[in-house]
């Protein structure tokens, strides 16, 4: 039996991603939080370090292994529980749901992690309103461009297909970080459309931030 542990920050729209996919699968997990604000940050501690020496969320803990990284844990997960899939059969239509995916995890995510925000107003000496502006701007034209290629991907529900792959568990977690940063991913048709559909999904309310134990809304 295998024994899975998901290290994760309930607001990470990383950790979020990877518990859609765990719902999806009908995977059962043991959740360790892991506070990325309190006490300086739990994700520094040298007892998480030792989980992973890069000091993020999430982390997958598989039998006392771990994988890092949440599109390294996403494949993961595919190859090793095929049902339900979460990439089409054919492998042209594989390589686009995976590229819509990294332009979410890879051009919008990053700018807006806690440890980029923190450093534009230390070491920039970025005052919160210019923090705003320039989060807007960055996740918009990525936004942007993802809507775009979600309708070149010809989805009429999720992204692609009537079932939802990868760029569906990225997407609505970058929805929900657009939200807290400004930017409404209700101008973008078929984001919008996407995510609404996304959030009837019990699997989808389940990995919802607000529903997981270490949930604190006032931070």
């Amino acid at each position: 039996m295998t024994d899975l542990k998901l290290y994760s920050y309930w607001r990470s729209s990383a950790a979020y991603r990877v518990r859609i996919a765990l719902g999806l699968k009908g995977l059962a997990y043991e959740y360790v939080p892991v506070h990325l604000i309190r006490d300086g940050g739990e994700q520094r501690s040298p007892r998480y370090r030792q989980v992973n020496p890069s000091g993020r969320v999430p982390t997958l803990e598989v039998n006392g292994h771990f994988i890092y990284q949440s599109m390294a844990i996403l494949e993961w997960l595919e190859e090793q529980y095929p049902q339900p899939p979460l990439l089409p059969v054919a492998p042209l239509l594989r390589a686009q749901v995976r590229g819509i995916s990294q332009m979410i995890v890879a051009d919008i995510q990053p700018l807006q992690n806690l440890s980029v925000t923190q450093y534009l107003r230390g070491a920039c000496a970025l005052d919160d309103a210019k923090v705003a502006e320039w989060l807007r701007h960055w996740i918009g034209q990525g936004m942007a461009a993802v809507d775009e290629a979600l309708q070149g991907l010809g989805g009429q529900t999720f992204s692609y297909g009537d079932t939802p792959t990868l760029a569906d568990v990225c997407l609505v977690p970058q929805c929900y970080a657009a939200r807290r940063f400004g930017v409404d991913p209700a101008q973008f048709s078929t984001i919008h459309r996407i995510e609404t559909l996304c959030l009837r999904s019990p699997e989808f309310q389940r990995a919802a931030p607000e529903a997981q134990p270490d949930a604190d809304l006032g931070s």
